[in-house]
């Protein structure tokens, strides 16, 4: 027995010690995981009620506006041009062996409007905006800019993201327009110029397809993304670890994290969205 002993103690743990760790690690994680979850749920509730009880000041507001929307216009705008024409150039062969080239625009314009265009402003104000957010706020933890704040008796929550999450919240939709408007642009441009396309048939199949639903339908998912952006973005930079590695591991983390989010509630709005559509107009879902 106590050779036995040695040798599972010179050994290691053995199989079900291994199995049993493994099992601890798993729970750590998962406790850590919700704990983390718990914190920001926490974090965007005090957001909310700071928003309804007293809002910032409007010059604050105009320069969160104009930095998180007006500096993201160009970069959504060019975005939206190339992935409308590259959604032409790889639907061209396919549709074109069926006859079918014309109804290219309709094609084009949905996906635009139902989940492109949403999900690319989403994406590109989540790699711009989200890490610049998390990384400014990670800075000021850092420098102990924050703990300066409470100490002059003001709210940081009121006064460094509260501006940013309305920002995020009103600009998205209209960058999602932009986003939609220049794929519809950039698709049709290639189309009819490129692919030489007959102008009057794919504007006609477009425009019979579409219809003000699938635009809706964009634009009430990018005011999700836009929260779950702002709210990760802040969250993450009032939490920064010290230090340079710190702020840039929070930058990361933001437009990580930020991205998954933007997948999952895609997948869950475009579900819920489709249930509605098919409530308040049952006769299509026949």
């Amino acid at each position: 027995m106590s050779t036995g002993s040695a040798s599972v103690g010179r050994n290691g743990p053995g199989f079900f010690g291994r199995v049993f760790e493994g099992v601890g690690d798993v729970g750590e994680i998962t406790l850590a995981w919700i704990e983390s979850v718990g914190d920001i749920v926490l974090f965007a509730w005090q957001t909310f009620l700071w928003m309804i009880t007293r809002l910032p000041r409007r010059d604050t507001l105009v320069a969160s506006f104009y930095q998180i929307g007006v500096r993201s216009l160009p970069v959504v705008a060019l975005t939206g041009t190339f992935i409308g024409m590259v959604l032409a150039v790889q639907s061209y062969s396919q549709f074109r062996a069926f006859g079918l080239e014309t109804q290219l625009g309709a094609v084009i314009n949905r996906s635009m409007f139902r989940e492109l265009g949403p999900v690319l402003a989403a994406t590109m104000l989540a790699g711009r905006v989200g890490s610049s957010i998390a990384a400014e706020l990670g800075t000021m933890r850092v420098t102990e800019q924050i703990d300066a704040l409470v100490a002059m008796g003001a709210n940081p929550i009121r006064h460094l993201v509260v501006p940013r999450f309305l920002a995020c919240l009103f600009m998205i939709p209209s960058l999602t327009i932009m986003a939609v408007f220049m794929g519809v642009v950039g698709g049709g441009f290639y189309c009819t110029y490129v692919l030489e396309i007959d102008s009057f048939y794919y504007v006609s199949n477009a425009r019979y397809a579409d219809a003000n639903w699938d635009l809706c339908y964009g634009i009430a998912k990018s005011v999700f993304f836009g929260a779950a952006i702002a709210i990760l973005s802040c969250y993450r930079g009032f939490h920064c670890l010290p230090g340079a590695e710190g702020v840039g591991r929070a930058s990361t983390s933001a437009f990580v994290q930020s991205f998954v989010v933007i997948l999952v509630l895609d997948l869950l709005l475009s579900i819920a969205l489709d249930n509605i559509y098919y409530v308040l107009w049952p006769e299509m879902a026949l």
